[in-house]
């Protein structure tokens, strides 16, 4: 089962892998990928049969590099900001209720948006050049989604959350694994057999353990995630975003005022 953008495959019928199909945009999500991300995740916990799901990108540079900042030239009100805020946590909502491990298979950049899908899978495994980040206050003026706060602050904590937002770097996968952002790096040469390796390891376990071990972590995880409406109106509402967008568009550096 596949579409253009998100591909899936089921050749062990216990793991399903799915690819992220848009290596001429690095992988960046359109609305309607993040929409049929959803499905996917809801899908897979009626799937008796399913055991481990692993996510990747294709073409080798990038997982995900975060939305496609075309989509956000239409945004006017308010509720186009909101409505944007809500899809991104109904998406991240739906990974995290997967019964089953998830395996984020990182090879390239993983930034923004991109980060939040790989924070919602259990599993983070990357190659040495793979980046992260989250360039945000850089190149666009908007901000995290609640929910993908929330799992950043789950993951590296406040403090480090704070460093890695205020000075907008990214850093690579070493340096990663030493902050918490992913949990082991993998040589390209050996990547793809650790990464089958894992999610077979995983698949073999028993699965009302792991499932209730992530229906736990997903409650506390919970509790953490606040009531944003209010942040998210005053960045994507503002001056500086309609800035951001465009000179992401027109490739050139953005002019920030405040407002």
């Amino acid at each position: 089962m596949s579409d253009a953008h998100i591909l899936t495959d089921r050749s062990d019928p216990r793991i399903l892998h799915v690819t992220f199909n848009r290596p001429e945009a690095r992988n960046a999500m359109t609305f309607a990928m993040y929409d049929r991300l959803a499905q996917i995740a809801r899908d897979a916990n009626g799937d008796a049969a399913l055991r481990a799901i692993v996510f990747r990108g294709a073409g080798g540079k990038a997982f995900v590099s975060g939305t496609d900042i075309a989509q956000f030239r239409d945004f006017k009100t308010d509720a186009d900001a909101l409505a944007y805020e809500q899809r991104i946590s109904t998406v991240i909502d739906a990974l995290s209720r997967i019964g089953v491990p998830t395996i984020a298979a990182i090879d390239g950049s993983c930034v923004g948006g991109g980060f939040g899908i790989a924070a919602a899978c259990d599993l983070r495994i990357a190659t040495p050049g793979s980046k992260f980040g989250f360039p945000i206050a850089k190149g666009l003026g908007n901000c995290l989604s609640m929910t993908s706060l929330s799992g950043l602050v789950a993951l590296v904590g406040v403090a480090r959350a704070k460093e890695l937002l205020f000075t907008a770097r990214l850093v690579e996968a070493p340096e990663a694994q030493t902050l918490g952002l992913i949990h082991e790096v993998a040589t390209r040469d050996a990547f793809d057999a650790r990464v089958e390796e894992l999610a077979q390891m995983v698949a073999s376990y028993a699965p009302l353990t792991l499932r209730a071990t992530k229906e736990a972590l997903r409650r506390m995880r919970e509790r953490m995630i606040p009531e944003g409406s209010d942040l998210v109106t005053m960045c994507y509402g503002s001056a500086d975003f309609k800035e951001g967008v465009a000179a992401f568009l027109e490739k050139r550096a953005p002019r920030w005022e405040g407002r």
